[in-house]
């Protein structure tokens, strides 16, 4: 049985190169990997998680990936969790760490440097880069603006070829 759509409503504060420190500046690496049961003992609503990433990891349609800093695995900075479909990838959810959200975060560029990995994986499966997602009605063209996403009607959001491909090159310069 498939599951209702989640909307969607993270907020891309900026397309860095990395994630930024807010109050140093400073910008450090990234890495993506799959998300371990292991790690879901710090991924709680009691720590201030949002989401039930258990029940994610839990259904096997999904792959779910966190993001951290390069040489400090044990932090994860966000988190995302995609389906692979026939012929593009649908972000489930996407949440940046509890101390990663509002006006005091301390990184900036968690959000996008998901959407871009996500658009990754859609090349790397031969999907052109096609992501689709749904997102709150408030912040659709929010993501039209910040990830070239076309508003596909209702709460549906793709990012297309292009764009993707912008997201990509920006945070995955190989």
């Amino acid at each position: 049985m498939k599951r209702e759509s989640q909307l969607l409503d993270f907020l891309v504060d900026d397309l860095t190169r990395s994630i930024k420190n807010r109050i140093s500046g400073d910008s450090f690496q990234t890495e993506i990997t799959r998300l371990a049961k292991q790690d879901l003992k710090s991924i709680t609503k009691k720590a201030g998680w949002r989401f039930s990433w258990r029940t994610e990891l839990n259904d096997n349609t999904n792959e779910v990936y966190k993001l951290t800093i390069v040489n400090n695995p044990a932090i994860i900075q966000g988190l995302i969790s995609l389906q692979v479909e026939s012929d593009h990838v649908f972000m489930n959810l996407l949440e940046s760490a509890p101390f990663n959200m509002g006006k005091d975060k301390l990184y900036e560029g968690v959000p996008g440097n998901l959407v871009a990995y996500a658009c990754r994986v859609s090349f790397r499966y031969g999907y052109e880069g096609f992501v689709s997602f749904t997102a709150k009605t408030r912040l659709i063209g929010h993501y039209e603006k910040t990830l070239g996403a076309y508003h596909f009607g209702g709460h549906k959001m793709i990012v297309p070829t292009e764009a993707a491909q912008k997201l990509v090159d920006h945070y995955f310069r190989n």
